[in-house]
């Protein structure tokens, strides 16, 4: 199951076909020859770089992907609540908040 992207990001794509594809190459070879993760791992990293970031966007699309690459709810949700202790309770609150928004759209 692939995750469906944002109308935003769609109407972007149509508006500069180049830049997102450079733009998707790049990630795709970041995420698949980047070094020995397996998807889980990736899945995960991405979802708690994205937290840590407090980039909204970001973990919207981290959970999205993850949920399409097989990932538990409670799995991802684990990434917001081990935040707490690093970035603090407003901030994680806020990942675990836009996190479950994601995963109720993505059922």
């Amino acid at each position: 199951m692939e995750a469906r992207l944002p109308k935003s990001i769609e109407e972007f794509q149509k508006r500069y076909p180049k830049i997102w594809e450079a733009f998707d190459k790049l990630g795709e070879a970041c995420h698949e020859n980047g070094g020995p993760l397996d998807e889980r791992t990736r899945r995960l990293v991405k979802l708690g770089i994205a937290v840590g970031s407090q980039h909204e966007g970001a973990v919207h699309s981290a959970v999205r992907n993850a949920v399409a690459a097989g990932l538990a709810a409670e799995e991802i949700r684990q990434v917001a609540i081990l935040a707490i202790t690093t970035i603090g309770w407003p901030a994680a609150y806020a990942a675990l908040k836009w996190t479950d928004e994601t995963i109720a759209d993505s059922v």
